[in-house]
């Protein structure tokens, strides 16, 4: 039991998944679930009872006990309780000022990774203002390589998001060029398929790599398909890149995507056995409420729940993990201010458990946001040093009728923050005569090859 008083009024909190669902930020997703604080001054009250919570209590009580759910045994049994040394004797508050503090470096928060659980992550966000959430982030660098290299100080990295809403060969391949002439792609090019059947997602495989192959683009390919799909496609001998999977934070979530960990496992060793390029080999999408929407939360709030998701990802050493954050709707984050609060609360933690997070900066059409609201987002995250973002033509997905970041977005970003694009992708846009020493994308030249594509 936790409690604390507030103006001679005394909250008790009947346990750590109580503690943490009174202390989230309001969002729509935890009042649907009916686990939010049912006032501000019981969230203020349970902010105040988990600063005075040792961190050492996350190990003692499961959110969801360990007997029925493989997620949190993932977490228990992989728990460095040496790297979590230098932290063990403080209190959630405690280590909030930790990290804000200057002997929270980049060094150190790479060590301390190992040793956090997602409940501990989940807990001190609750506790941090938004700055709070962008300073400690930004000092966190998390690289990962493939054909690119992903994460390193001062760049921003965009996944070229082609999708049609027929998987049109000719609309795919003319989006993909427009992304690439503004510079985008250095993070993937990913295809979210209209169609989830083999023949169309090889045919999509194969078309990419064209494109790759043709032009020396220095970039990675993936199909947004089900990991049972990636498998097979593997088994045919498709050009597979990355293995792509939804993830959750609960064993029972995970079944409703069709998936448990040792599935992820055999995805992750199909794509590694073709040696197509580095060990990093996986691409995780996320996004808060997803328990709740697959009738799978066990009464914990989606946030805590979405960090646990990112313990899932971290098993596997992805090279990107993505958290779509205003994609499920409304329902789960109402607004331009939880979607942006929820995107920032996204990236500061999958950071801090070490992973190379990229955050979908988007909105569906019947959430109470606009583009201006994304802005406000999409900049904050360049500060706060994310991986990548989207790349999606007009930001408006024709295939998944939802709003995303657009190729301008992405060059205005980076012109804004002074980031460029991977360094071998710069290299080729460079070779291309597609950006200038400055780092300002212009268009390819007259008569440019790459303009010239046909798939």
């Amino acid at each position: 039991m936790f409690a604390s008083t507030l103006n001679g009024q005394r909250y008790v909190f009947a346990d750590l998944k109580a503690l943490l669902a009174r202390a989230t930020p309001a969002r729509s997703g935890d009042e649907l679930a009916g686990v939010a604080a049912g006032s501000q001054a019981e969230r203020v009250a349970a902010r105040m009872a988990l600063a005075d919570t040792p961190l050492r209590a996350f190990l003692a009580e499961a959110v969801i006990p360990y007997e029925d759910d493989e997620v949190t045994r993932l977490i228990v049994d992989s728990h460095d309780t040496a790297a979590f040394g230098p932290v063990a004797h403080l209190t959630v508050g405690a280590f909030r000022d930790w990290l804000l503090s200057d002997a929270a470096t980049a060094e150190s928060l790479a060590a301390l990774g190992p040793g956090l659980t997602p409940e501990m992550v989940a807990g001190v966000c609750k506790l941090m203002r938004n700055q709070d959430l962008i300073a400690v982030a930004a000092k966190r660098r998390v690289v990962t390589r493939f054909r690119t290299t992903v994460g390193l100080e001062g760049r921003l990295s965009v996944r070229l998001q082609p999708n049609h809403p027929t998987d049109d060969p000719s609309g795919i391949a003319a989006a993909i060029i427009d992304g690439l002439t503004f510079g985008c792609g250095d993070a993937v090019i990913g295809i979210n398929p209209a169609g989830d059947n083999l023949a169309s997602v090889t045919d999509l495989l194969r078309l990419i790599d064209d494109a790759r192959m043709r032009y020396a683009i220095p970039t990675q390919s993936c199909v947004l398909t089900h990991v049972t799909t990636s498998i097979e496609a593997v088994e045919r001998g498709a050009p597979v890149d990355l293995v792509f999977q939804s993830i959750a934070g609960t064993e029972g979530a995970n079944r409703g995507f069709g998936i448990d960990l040792a599935l992820l496992k055999e995805g992750r060793e199909a794509a590694l056995s073709l040696g197509r390029g580095g060990a990093q080999v996986c691409y995780f999408e996320t996004g808060q409420g997803s328990a709740l929407s697959a009738g799978a939360h066990h009464g914990v709030d989606q946030q805590t729940l979405e960090v646990r998701a990112y313990a899932v990802a971290r098993a596997f050493d992805p090279f990107l993990v993505n958290t779509v954050v205003g994609f499920i709707g409304p329902e789960y984050l109402y607004d331009g201010k939880q979607i942006l609060r929820a995107g920032l609360e996204d990236h500061f933690c999958g950071k801090l458990l070490g992973l190379p997070m990229g955050v979908d900066v988007c909105y569906t059409n019947h959430a109470e946001a606009d583009q201006d609201d994304m802005d406000a987002l999409l900049t904050l995250l360049g500060v706060a040093g994310v991986n990548f973002v989207m790349g999606v033509p007009g930001a408006d997905d024709v295939m998944l009728n939802y709003q995303s970041t657009s190729f301008h977005d992405a060059l205005y970003v980076r012109a804004a923050l002074g980031l460029r694009p991977a360094p071998e992708f710069e290299a080729w846009l460079a070779g291309m005569g597609m950006i200038d020493a400055a780092g300002r994308i212009s268009p390819p030249p007259r008569g440019a090859p790459l303009l010239d594509y046909r798939p």
